[in-house]
């Protein structure tokens, strides 16, 4: 016998593989990788029978390292990614980085002349779970080269094939991370100068800087430009800059605004995937993506302005607040400077560049730049100068920037002081004497520190002077979210001679944010954030938002109880932090830097500048604002050194603390997004010794926020170092198109973009129009700051004070007793004193006494606004509870058919089982089991013979499940019994419905009675497998009944776990009205614990359902497949039935969260192994 030994033996002969060329790469069998057609990321690789040429099993290997390939498929242009982590798991492509070490593969060459390709980030093996064979997924394995699984062989492919070569060089500024701005000047708080204080104080925008200035000192240059389009910068009119360059024939565009909401270019939706080939910091075209048609686009902009004969002498400064992506600045045809940071103020001084009289300005946006590699937020990405253009003329010497800061005495807060750190620029070419005047006024224009002149010295030409001062305050009003009171700092800049070259103002707030035991106080008082995130868009102006759109935003917030913005993920404007300030919001300020789609930048040193320069540009603009309450560095960027660096930047610049949910240990608290309430108890008990922050949770993405009362349940009652949370996020992102009415709203995909994450952008708590909705609902409810028990031994409602600063006297509370859905007792109180973490009482007395005998009773109270206020009139209601006085189930009537005549029962040939009596008449088909007819007072209550029928399908965003499933309902059994007085017939059905692998037996049995009423008795048996979202029972009602009414929870749409804000009264509306407006159309207009329910036509005849207990139910005039087909919410007219769709569930399931974060709690879950039973009386409404 002679054994042979064979070894593998692998080495780095890598050199041999041809970057040229596009190889298959197969097994030992010969099946070959494939992409199987699909262009998706996150999609697997499988392995499939060789197909000569086709460019799904091509791959081209480009060389990023020695030896070290990023392998690119040629269909897709997507790369071989190990989809993170170390574990076995099937490789994906995904959006190629060519240094995202989740794509490197280090080839090596084996004596067999196959190859092994081993993963860079995990040290793992491109190979397979098991045996070759076809339609198995390809996977990470541990390494081991003596298995065939894990050799490759390469072979030439024919495949006809373009790739786009990536560069690796440039000249230009926009691919050069360390270029992000030229001539552009430092960063300094935001404010309008004026001659003297008299012209300030009689300006608009004196103490509120979101008004338009009148200020000689200020120039706007908004408006229309003359503008010029070009799909790449090749087309671009290079020399449209120059003063005799004719631009007659452009046309015009709104300054600010988003060029594809004016019909340039495409506006493109996307999350995490990059538009354009993720090749940093080159813009480069990807397969199948909308870049290949507009590689990068440029804008050309063009206006005149007229300089005001005493801005002679000034020092002229041209600002931009805001500008996607990049862009180059000319004045007079003279190059001024470059800029990028699309959210962050871009200055350049143009004084020596501009002349008396006529002045041109021109401006050409870059729509890509690199610094579109740190703007990779989930939005639409929209293009242009978005924000405010203006001209600012300052004297010679002036005031570069003002740091304020407050700090206390003690922790009484008697006394306050505000430190001044004002810093002085000398323009001139000679010295000179200056100094600052100081004046400090309260919110009633009242003087609080008389002017104080504050002595700069000398300051040399060129040079910059510092002068500081400490104003005192003896028992401040105290700036919260709650009272939001301001002090204005007037700010004169004087010359040696004490004559005023200047003033300008900054609005104060004296406010305390501290941190003890982990816990955030606001002056000295116990405070949880209660917030969301929240975009600039706007769906007719897109990134460009009117001021009275930034002050809509603001009074959703404030009227339902949200007192936190995070700036998800930029700067805000500078008009919405003046509008925080004066509102009221706590503001979690983040800085303009997102790559989520190339994390490894954050730790590549040759982007650090860049990192910093956005963070520090936000904290250096707003760190005056008393709304800032901590600093955040960005957003989904992994981790790395430059963040590092700019937590150190800013940390050098302001002593707030900073969050940062990528990197918790560098940060200054903890921070997750989307866990599970599970998962919050276990990192909030088991976490670090920092607070603890919720940056995103409660995803609000179309019918969506589901047991948000269990997650502050806990925060507020029971966590350890919990500050509170943001939901993601405030508004839909939904645009509109042009030429279409503005009812017409539209997401990812629906422009032709490429990528596009389709409605991953509708995830507000508000529409795109800003309308309140039923998650806004329960928000308000959840988050409100009163809270309100009910002590019936002593007759009395608890009132608990859970604000930071307000006073329970400047609320009113009104309560009623309500009996069966009616109001029998009411009465109005104005609460007493109490303080923050005080409670009051109010007495209602023995108002169940003489009320209670089998009707439902229950006490509402709401809790009101006393006075009116910036946000809301006197009556608007904060806070608001019911409760129930005592148990009382809602039972069927007893059929009382002793008056009734017999009825009459027959079989048709047909199959067709009909029962007539008093007044009604019914049928039912044998063949199917379903009521077909029911017939009150001569009108027909069934549409088309679709009575009662099993219904599973549910569609909302949050189901991940597969939307095309069938069903089919098997018959059973039918039987039928007649009662020997023929005054009753029971009818008994029974089916098993099979949706998928899945069976759910169940039966309905009717009593169908001689005086109209039918009983119904359904019972679910649910599988031990089991997954549907509801046991229902559906039925068409006739065209007509379009009147509702019900006796339940109301009026707004609830589900079992988002019925806070629901409280149990009668309701009425049309099935018209019981609709919502998803972006995304699907499953909406649910009502829970419903006593009973009605609908009657115009002359108020129809049925009445009367539940044995309570179901849920909906009715619409659309089925919940048609929802998900029709796809976009203003074409719901198009498939609008006349006839009512009415769905009454015996339980579906909670909405939960599961968009992006966890399934329903399992209390909300349908329980498997378990029957579920629903009965209710039907009866004519006549």
């Amino acid at each position: 016998m002679v054994v042979m030994l064979v070894t593998w033996a692998c080495g780095a002969w890598a050199q041999s593989i041809d970057t040229n060329h596009v190889y298959e790469i197969r097994t030992a069998n010969g099946l070959v990788l494939d992409t199987q057609g699909s262009r998706d990321n996150d999609a697997r690789v499988f392995l499939a029978k060789r197909d000569a040429g086709n460019a799904t099993q091509a791959w081209k290997f480009v060389k990023v390292g020695e030896g070290v390939f990023n392998i690119v498929n040629a269909d897709s242009q997507l790369s071989l990614d190990n989809g993170g982590g170390n574990s076995v798991q099937s490789v994906i492509q995904w959006s190629t980085g060519y240094s995202n070490r989740n794509q490197r593969w280090k080839a090596e060459r084996c004596n067999d002349g196959t190859y092994t390709l081993t993963c860079e980030s995990s040290g793992m093996a491109l190979g397979l779970r098991d045996a070759a064979q076809f339609g198995e997924p390809v996977c990470q394995v541990a390494v081991d080269a003596t298995q065939a699984t894990q050799r490759w062989r390469l072979v030439r492919s024919d495949a006809k094939t373009s790739f786009v070569v990536p560069k690796t060089s440039s000249r230009e500024d926009w691919e050069n991370p360390a270029v992000f701005g030229i001539n552009k000047l430092p960063g300094h708080a935001y404010f309008i100068p004026y001659a003297n204080v008299a012209a300030m104080h009689s300006d608009a925008a004196y103490r509120q800087l979101w008004q338009r200035t009148g200020s000689s000192r200020y120039m706007l240059l908004n408006g229309k430009w003359k503008f010029n389009w070009v799909k790449q910068p090749s087309e671009r009119p290079v020399n449209f800059y120059k003063p005799t360059y004719s631009v007659d024939g452009w046309k015009e565009i709104d300054v600010p605004s988003s060029w594809e909401m004016q019909g340039y270019g495409t506006p493109i939706y996307t999350n995490i995937t990059y538009p354009f080939l993720n090749n940093p910091p080159f813009i480069q075209p990807q397969k199948g993506y909308t870049v290949c048609d507009e590689p990068n686009a440029v804008g050309s902009y063009r206006r005149e302005f007229t300089l005001p004969a005493d801005w002679a002498d000034k020092q002229v400064t041209l600002n931009f607040d805001g500008c996607y992506s990049a862009m180059y600045v000319w004045v007079n045809g003279k190059k001024v400077g470059y800029s990028q940071g699309a959210n962050n103020v871009a200055s350049f001084d143009i004084t020596r560049y501009v002349r008396k009289g006529a002045n041109m300005v021109a401006v050409e946006v870059y729509r890509w730049s690199d610094g579109s590699y740190l703007e990779d937020q989930d939005m639409f990405r929209l293009s242009g100068i978005h924000r405010d253009v203006y001209l600012t003329a300052r004297p010679k010497m002036h005031m570069r920037d003002v740091v304020l800061t407050t700090s206390f005495a003690d922790s009484r807060y008697a006394k306050a002081a505000l430190d001044v750190r004002a810093e002085l620029e000398n323009c001139s070419t000679k010295g000179g004497a200056a100094a600052v005047r100081l004046t400090l006024t309260d919110s009633n224009g009242k003087v609080v520190v008389k002017p104080v002149t504050v002595d700069g010295g000398n300051v040399g030409a060129g040079a910059t002077a510092v002068v500081s001062a400490k104003l005192d305050v003896d028992s401040p009003s105290l700036w919260s979210a709650d009272h939001p009171t301001l002090y204005t700092l007037d700010v004169e800049v004087l010359d040696g001679g004490g004559n005023v070259l200047e003033a300008t103002a900054q609005q104060v707030g004296f406010r305390d944010i501290s941190f003890r035991n982990n816990k955030l106080y606001v002056n000295g008082v116990l405070t949880y954030l209660k917030g969301a995130n929240r975009h600039d868009i706007h769906p007719k102006y897109g990134k460009a938002l009117p001021v009275g759109t930034m002050v809509e935003d603001i009074l959703l917030f404030k009227r339902n109880n949200m007192n936190t913005v995070r700036t998800s993920h930029y700067p805000n404007d500078p008009k919405m932090m003046a509008l925080y300030d004066y509102y009221g919001l706590y503001v979690v300020d983040e800085a303009d830097q997102e790559c989520h789609g190339n994390n490894t930048l954050s730790d590549n040193p040759a982007w650090t500048a860049a990192y910093v320069d956005r963070a520090v540009r936000m904290v250096t603009r707003d760190r005056n604002h008393p709304s800032v309450v901590f600093w955040s560095l960005g957003n989904e960027s992994g981790r790395g050194r430059n963040i590092v660096a700019e937590y150190e930047a800013v940390k050098k610049l302001d002593a707030r603390l900073i969050h940062y949910e990528g990197q918790n240990e560098v940060a200054d608290m903890d921070s997750r997004m989307y866990p599970s309430v599970k998962s919050m108890i276990d990192s909030d008990r088991n976490g670090n010794n920092k607070p603890f922050f919720l940056c995103e949770y409660a995803h609000a993405m179309g019918n969506a926020v589901g047991n948000l009362r269990e997650y502050w349940d806990y925060i507020e009652d029971h966590s350890v170092r919990m500050i509170g949370g943001c939901i993601w996020d405030f508004v839909d992102q939904a645009i509109n198109k042009q030429g279409e009415p503005e009812t017409n709203l539209y997401f990812g995909g629906s422009f032709g973009d490429e990528p596009n994450d389709n409605d991953f952008c509708c995830n507000g708590l508000t529409t795109a129009g800003r309308r309140q909705t039923p998650k806004l609902d329960e928000v308000k409810k959840v988050y409100q700051y009163v809270k309100l028990r009910y002590d019936q031994e002593k007759g009395e409602i608890v009132v608990d004070n859970r604000y930071t600063a307000r006073n329970l006297n400047e609320f009113v509370m009104e309560w009623q007793l309500m009996k069966n859905g009616v109001k029998v007792k009411s009465a109005s109180v104005a609460l007493p004193s109490a303080l923050p973490g005080e409670t009051a009482r109010v007495a209602v007395g023995d108002i169940v006494a003489g009320a209670a005998d089998e009707s439902e009773l229950f006490l509402n109270a709401v809790v009101m606004l006393r006075n009116d206020e910036t946000w809301a009139k006197a009556g608007h209601v904060v806070a608001s509870e019911q409760f129930a006085l005592n148990q009382c189930r809602s039972v069927m009537p007893v059929a009382d058919n002793a008056g009734a005549r017999a009825m009459k029962v027959y079989e048709e040939k047909d199959g067709v089982l009909r029962i007539e009596g008093d007044g009604m008449k019914a049928a039912f088909d044998k063949t199917n089991g379903r009521m077909m007819s029911l017939v009150y007072g001569g009108k027909e209550m069934i549409h088309r013979m679709q009575g009662p029928s099993f219904e599973w399908f549910r569609s909302i965003s949050n189901d991940i499940r597969d939307r095309n499933l069938g069903s089919v309902i098997a018959l059973k059994n039918f039987s039928y019994k007649v009662a020997d007085d023929r005054k009753s017939i029971e009818v008994a059905t029974a089916f098993v419905a099979t949706v998928g692998d899945e069976a759910v037996p169940h039966t309905v049995k009717y009593v169908v009675n001689a005086n109209g009423v039918v009983e119904v008795d359904a019972t679910f048996s649910v599988p031990q497998k089991f997954s549907l979202p509801r046991l229902a029972l559906q039925t068409m009602l006739a065209p007509g009944l379009e009147n509702v009414e019900w006796y339940g929870r109301g009026p707004m749409e609830n589900y079992r776990d988002r019925n806070s804000a629901a409280f149990v009264g009668r309701y009425k509306t049309t099935v018209d009205g019981m609709r919502e407006h998803y972006v995304r159309t699907q499953t909406m207009g649910e009502r829970t614990d419903t006593r009973w329910l009605q609908f009657t036509d115009a002359d108020g005849k129809g049925l009445r359902i009367v539940a044995d207990g309570t179901f849920d139910f909906s009715a619409q005039h659309y089925t919940d497949r048609e929802l998900w087909q029709v796809k976009y919410g203003h074409d719901l007219d198009k498939i609008r039935r006349n006839e009512v769709v009415l769905t009454l569930d015996c339980i579906q399931r909670g909405i939960g969260n599961a968009s992006c974060g966890p399934q329903p709690l399992q209390e909300y879950e349908i329980k498997t192994g378990m029957d579920y039973n629903m009965k209710f009386a039907v009866m004519p409404v006549r």
